[in-house]
């Protein structure tokens, strides 16, 4: 089944597609550092990007992450990720996973990810090798060092703010002097900086070019092949800052800046291209990724720009570090809202009949929004004598509830069944739970609402004049 695109979907196809007709045969201008005007530009137009060079990052953070990266990839941890895009089934060139606090997740292009947890203080979290065990710990370590960073850069870029000073460190090397926040700021600011730059979890990537026998090529700069097309990060705390950690694997030598054949970016180097959104005057930005390098998008940047991934030729690992929102996407959230809604069913009869407390629209409503899967509404509803206006409240407040359950339910099992899902190998495979067939006993309500929903708005055209 095709699911259709929406509202918010169809305006990014449909940005796209007025960008690319205003473009026409032409391609819009971008620049590296080989240009006279790189840094200029990063200074004006993209001040809360900031890039560390890998020289300014601990030589043994270095051994340790990149030790991490091949073990995880040693024992199989990172998969291609089943999403769906413009209503598509597609397998992600690039191989990920998860890594975090434990009980979080993270959701991106219609798929939700779950966190292999990282050993927090607290946590009881157990690994069935030793290699990974260490290489959490060595991901959480990196996100320690990233945070404070991160930090340090937002009280840097606050205080220039303060002090209206427009020049912004963009690129910060092992001698680089650090500012911190001075006095002028208040506590409640550092609390604001410290919780933008709370990372609650990693996103590992991995891809190898030479492998991939179809990768994109950029649409609007001609900056070559992309491993990860142009995008916002999805699923983060609001004014988040996100930090990446790359390693390359050995390559090809280092760019030659004095190199006149050269044009553009080299295809053989790893880049992050940059971009106003939407913006055709602006020239964007292709900055290369060696070996150990971090940058980090700070305060809005992630909501006003868009970045891409532009593939080099070696194999290549990445750590993204991002403050996830996960107020309603953790398994403590689930459990808290199950008994919220538990609390509106009597206790059985000895028939087995289960009765509500209130028949109030909002509290019907509520418990259908959590997914209170009961036939006691179906059970009131279909009972004589039940006021027609109060009826009507019922079934208006439980219809839509119902219907958008039923195409979720459509739409997952139709992902479940799609011809790139039967391809996967059997422990990678979607699987479609909870799934129960229609004559189950023990289930209340069967996986297929479609007679449900019928009966329902059969109920609601009947009591209209």
């Amino acid at each position: 089944m095709k699911r259709t695109p929406t509202a918010e979907e169809r305006e990014r196809e449909a940005k796209k597609l007025r960008l690319l007709e205003e473009l026409e045969d032409t391609w819009l201008p971008y620049l590296t550092p080989k240009d006279d005007e790189f840094d200029q530009q990063w200074q004006l137009k993209y001040p809360k990007l900031i890039l560390r060079e890998a020289g300014s990052v601990p030589e043994e953070l270095h051994k340790e992450v990149q030790e991490a990266f091949f073990a995880l990839h040693k024992h199989g941890c990172l998969f291609r990720d089943l999403v769906r895009i413009q209503g598509k089934d597609l397998l992600t060139p690039v191989s990920r996973i998860l890594i975090g606090n434990p009980g979080c997740t993270y959701k991106y292009l219609n798929t939700r990810l779950f966190t292999v947890p990282w050993p927090v203080k607290g946590s009881n979290a157990k690994y069935n090798e030793a290699e990974i065990a260490a290489a959490c710990q060595s991901f959480l370590k990196l996100n320690d060092y990233l945070q404070t960073e991160t930090i340090q850069a937002l009280e840097e870029l606050a205080a220039k703010d303060k002090a209206n000073i427009d020049a912004v460190p963009v690129c910060i090397g092992p001698d680089f002097p650090r500012l911190g926040m001075g006095s002028s700021f208040d506590g409640q600011d550092e609390m604001d900086i410290k919780n933008r730059a709370a990372y609650n979890v990693t996103l590992l990537n991995f891809m190898d070019p030479q492998k991939m026998p179809y990768l994109k090529e950029e649409p609007y700069f001609g900056m070559g092949k992309m491993a990860v097309s142009w995008h916002h990060d999805e699923n983060l705390v609001e004014r988040s800052a996100v930090a990446v950690y790359s390693y390359s694997c050995e390559g090809p030598e280092e760019e030659s800046e004095d190199d006149p054949q050269l044009e553009g970016r080299d295809p053989d180097i790893w880049h992050v291209g940059f971009k106003i959104s939407w913006d055709i005057e602006t020239p964007g930005l292709a900055i290369p990724l060696h070996q150990g390098d971090c940058y980090f998008m700070l305060d809005d940047l992630n909501a006003t720009h868009q970045h891409c991934v532009l593939a080099g030729l070696p194999p290549r690992f990445s750590s993204t570090h991002r403050v996830a929102e996960c107020s309603t996407g953790t398994l403590d959230y689930i459990v808290q809202r199950c008994q919220l809604a538990l609390q509106n069913i009597r206790d059985e009869t000895d028939n087995g009949d289960v009765s509500l407390k209130s028949l109030e629209p909002a509290v019907l409503k509520q418990g259908e929004e959590i997914h209170n899967e009961t036939n006691a509404v179906l059970h009131e509803v279909r009972q004589e004598g039940v006021p027609v206006e109060q009826r009507n409240e019922i079934l208006t407040a439980i219809l839509a509830s119902l219907t958008t359950r039923q195409n979720l339910r459509r739409e997952w099992h139709a992902r479940c069944q799609c011809r790139i899902a039967r391809t996967l190998p059997v422990d990678q495979k979607p699987e479609c739970r909870p799934y129960w067939e229609k004559d189950d006993p023990s289930m209340p309500l069967p996986f297929d609402l479609t007679d449900i929903i019928s009966e329902l708005r059969g109920l609601l055209l009947e009591a209209k004049p």
